[in-house]
């Protein structure tokens, strides 16, 4: 995480284009200030606009700017930070693991504080200009998402099974089929935020029922799943 400048002067308002008087941001401040902005700006256009129009935007200028973040790829990466690691809870995969909960309590408690965190205008958009810009934004939230969370799942699928969880390591057949659950969950933001196509169910409604459907028909599909995937070491691969 790059850090402000210690030679950044507290009244570096003074470089703005216009001549307006305005507050004195500390360097901590205008980091802050950039990277909201740079959030608001490449969920707006996307990450192909220029950092000399978000400098226009913030009233700032582009040397200034470049101060704090020497390349677009270094704010890039700032934004990364904020938006989606800062965003990862930890505690998620506590959840998951609580066997104290039903599995299905548990998916949907996750889905909620999930969804509560990302499934937002800015985070959504985001993501998918990240994509589309080849930022290696996504490759990287990807492996996060499998190797905290999926692989995880997994694991928590087979003891619903009353298979051995510890039999193999999880494979890449069983956590594409976990992907199938988590991939549904996030098209239905992708459908109101990027296709406005807004639902009359609500998202957590919506999320109990495809979690209660999925679990359901586990018992017959995710023995046949692993029989699919054994041996292939997905979570020795995502461990690396």
């Amino acid at each position: 995480m790059s850090s402000p400048p210690s030679s950044a002067p507290p009244d570096a308002d003074a470089e703005r284009p216009d001549a307006r008087p305005v507050p004195r941001l500390t360097p901590v401040q205008r980091e802050k200030q950039i990277v909201q902005g740079a959030i608001s700006f490449f969920a707006e256009v996307g990450f192909s606009g220029q950092t000399r129009e978000l400098s226009r935007r913030l009233g700032i200028t582009q040397p200034l700017l470049y101060r704090y973040f020497p390349s677009k790829q270094a704010l890039i990466d700032r934004v990364f930070e904020e938006m989606f690691l800062g965003r990862w809870d930890s505690r998620w995969v506590d959840l998951i693991r609580d066997q104290g909960l039903p599995l299905r309590d548990r998916l949907v408690e996750f889905y909620r504080e999930y969804a509560a965190a990302t499934y937002q205008p800015e985070w959504i958009r985001l993501y998918m200009y990240a994509g589309l810009a080849n930022t290696g934004i996504n490759k990287r939230y990807l492996g996060l998402v499998e190797r905290e969370f999926l692989t995880t799942l997994c694991v928590e699928l087979r003891r619903h099974c009353r298979l051995d969880p510890d039999a193999t390591p999880v494979s890449h057949a069983e956590v594409e089929f976990a992907w199938s659950l988590h991939g549904g969950m996030f098209y239905y933001a992708v459908r109101h935020f990027i296709f406005d196509a807004w639902s009359e169910v609500d998202a957590m409604t919506n999320a109990t029922l495809v979690i209660e459907n999925f679990l359901k028909g586990l018992p017959q599909t995710y023995p046949k799943c692993m029989a699919t995937g054994e041996g292939d070491g997905a979570a020795e691969e995502a461990a690396l």
